[in-house]
């Protein structure tokens, strides 16, 4: 009922009342009231209706704005992914691939190949992350070598299962609870280093083993080139046993430059340098040389001048040099064949130098590995152990001079020492 609709008593009659002045100002003034009243809640209700409306307008904003903080949430979030530079692989209980970044396409040779399981990325490349699974197990750790066109790679795969069963939207309305992500790194560069250093330790180990081994064969060695040269000047016998010391000779001063050139290349310091005549020592170099050459059939000669020339220097090391070279030369000379050590003065500008020529008839070396003689280790036959020209090099690096060589192919070789003159 409506404010004011209650009824109004009428004493009158029925026929007076249709007419009474009073009654109708009564009802129109009840009506009057009753407009009044419904203006007012009319404006209630709109009022109401406005702050519902307005309280509505905040929380859509308010909801507009969160879904917009979402998304850029999300594309912030894959952008991150995506720039990681190490490859994320994500997948759902199902076991299908949620995401996967570039690095990870990359690490895992897929390209543009669309994948939805681990078995796609077998197929595609053939590395099975399968096999990697273990459900015993929350956080597993794996290293894989995989092979391809440029060498072998190494990537390091960590498995991890998801504590909390999360969302993430694919698309539409359509979510997955996801259950474990992978992270993959490249680490091939790590394991070569650790191979390098492992080689590198293997290598120290071994010349300390060589070193060792060369200073217990020295003495020997030593010792049966003294006995040698002692048998040889009381035998009076036949020639042949003459020829048998003399190989014996030579034998020994082979191995005792091989022993010499072991601890040579893996010394230390420099031995102390006081004036030599370098025409005697390169003499009594090549005196003590000469019965190898004797023996592979090679003419061994001297050549030097009237005037002895004399530098800073080592004799035991200038000998080792010297044996180095005369070997060698002979190894790569035909029976029959010349090697010839010649010393010069030379003038440069306002300095004199001392110059040592070894010069032989052999096959001559190639050019494409010239360049590479002086290199420890380096044989281009392989049938030596590439240490006597890197010797040659570092004791002439002590003794501030330079080792040079020129070759022609089937003529032969000449290795130049250059030595600052006194």
């Amino acid at each position: 009922m409506l404010p004011g609709s209650h009824p109004v008593p009428i004493k009158a009659s029925a026929q007076d009342s249709l007419h009474s002045p009073q009654l109708l100002a009564d009802a129109f003034s009840e009506f009057i009231t009753a407009s009044s009243l419904l203006e007012d809640a009319y404006r209630d209700l709109q009022s109401e209706v406005a702050h519902l409306s307005h309280e509505l307008a905040e929380r859509n904003a308010a909801l507009t704005r969160s879904v917009a903080e979402n998304d850029h949430m999300r594309l912030a979030l894959q952008q991150i992914i995506d720039s990681m530079p190490c490859g994320v692989l994500v997948l759902d209980t199902d076991g299908s691939i949620v995401t996967i970044n570039p690095e990870g396409r990359a690490l895992l040779q897929l390209g543009p190949a669309e994948v939805r399981g681990l078995g796609d990325i077998f197929a595609i490349s053939g590395i099975d992350l399968e096999l990697l699974i273990d459900a015993s197990e929350r956080e597993v750790h794996h290293e894989l070598c995989i092979g391809s066109g440029v060498g072998k790679r190494w990537l390091a795969i960590s498995n991890r299962r998801l504590s909390l069963e999360a969302a993430d939207q694919i698309s539409g309305d359509q979510r997955r609870a996801l259950h474990s992500i992978w992270i993959l790194r490249d680490v091939t560069v790590t394991k070569q280093a650790e191979q390098e250093r492992e080689a590198g330790r293997n290598a120290m180990a071994l010349a300390e083993i060589s070193a060792i081994l060369a200073h217990e064969i020295r003495n020997p060695l030593a010792s049966m080139e003294l006995f040698a040269g002692l048998i040889a000047e009381d035998s009076e016998d036949s020639e042949e046993m003459v020829q048998w010391i003399s190989h014996l000779r030579a034998g020994i001063r082979l191995l005792s430059a091989t022993v010499n050139n072991v601890l040579s290349i893996h010394g230390g310091g420099n031995a102390p340098l006081v004036a030599v005549d370098l025409t005697a020592c390169m003499r009594s170099g090549v005196d003590f040389v000469r019965p190898i050459a004797e023996q592979a059939g090679v003419e061994l000669s001297f050549a030097a001048g009237a005037e002895p020339l004399r530098i800073n220097g080592n004799e035991n090391l200038l000998r080792q040099i010297i044996l180095n070279l005369i070997c060698n030369a002979i190894r790569h000379t035909a029976t029959g064949g010349s090697v010839t050590v010649s010393i010069r003065e030379a003038v440069q500008g306002n300095s004199t130098q001392a110059v040592v020529d070894v010069t032989d008839t052999g096959c001559g070396i190639p050019a494409r590995v010239l360049e590479h003689v002086f290199d420890p280790g380096f044989s281009a036959s392989g049938d030596t152990p590439g240490l006597g020209l890197a010797v040659c090099r570092r004791l002439m690096m002590s003794h501030g001079g330079e080792i040079r060589v020129s070759s022609h192919m089937n003529c032969g070789s000449t290795f130049e020492l250059e030595f600052p003159a006194l």
